[in-house]
């Protein structure tokens, strides 16, 4: 049984899209060369925007990637066969999004940009490594956790974001105080985990055979955790560094 916690890679993505009959199948060496691809577009968008290449145009860009990449998001989700077109989109104004607010970020906290790159990169090589060589297996309890504790966050932050229209905030969610950066801390290790879930998902769904524009799905629902990772690290990073000042 598939299970993964990040919504781009639900249990039936594959089941739903099993190759026809002499039709080019998905493979991992497939799914690695269109996450790189994509992470070579998104890193290339972000560095625009870090050089401030648009000046003032900076936070209409910021915008455009939050919208663009929210509908290009949903698309890709309900439309997996045109992921090849929508994925290298999505990267792309994901890596708007993501310059600006480094770049906003880094205004407050300098070295906090490169500090929270090194890690997200970092978790991720290490992860895989470890799921490689066996030393993390993608049990069904272990997917069970990581899915309830996924879906746990994503409610929390629902909330916070309705109470933010009333004047109203969790405080923990944004507090530099021990709560709040243990807070952090597990929300980190929750998104990072959620990487384990989609390596073993991209597996089995190249074992199963599902068409070539899987590969580009799968790029997509990997870009997802790890924009999700990226931004959580930034928000630990911002935190440790208000509670030292």
């Amino acid at each position: 049984m598939f299970r993964s916690g990040n919504p781009a890679l639900r249990a039936e993505t594959f089941q739903t899209g099993v190759r026809t009959l002499g039709g080019e199948a998905m493979t991992l060496d497939g799914s690695v060369n269109k996450t790189g691809i994509s992470l070579v577009i998104l890193i290339a968008c972000a560095a625009l925007q870090w050089n401030q290449v648009f000046g003032e145009a900076t936070p209409l860009l910021m915008l455009l990637g939050l919208l663009g990449g929210l509908v290009l998001a949903l698309v890709t989700v309900f439309k997996k066969d045109w992921a090849p077109v929508t994925t290298p989109l999505y990267a792309a104004l994901e890596g708007l999004l993501l310059g600006g607010i480094s770049l906003t970020f880094e205004a407050r906290y300098p070295g906090i940009a490169v500090n929270a790159v090194g890690l997200t990169f970092g978790t991720f090589a290490v992860l895989l490594l470890a799921y490689r060589s066996h030393l993390i297996r993608a049990t069904e309890n272990f997917k069970l956790g990581v899915v309830a504790a996924t879906g746990g966050i994503a409610l929390l932050y629902l909330v916070s974001m309705v109470l933010g229209f009333f004047g109203k905030n969790i405080p923990f969610i944004h507090d530099a105080g021990p709560i709040g950066i243990a807070f952090s801390v597990a929300v980190v290790a929750i998104a990072a985990l959620n990487l384990v879930l989609d390596f073993d998902f991209i597996e089995r769904g190249s074992a199963m055979g599902a068409p070539k524009y899987m590969e580009w799905y799968a790029a997509f629902g990997l870009l997802v955790t790890l924009v999700w990772l990226y931004l959580e690290m930034l928000r630990l990073l911002a935190k440790l560094q208000d509670r030292r000042r």
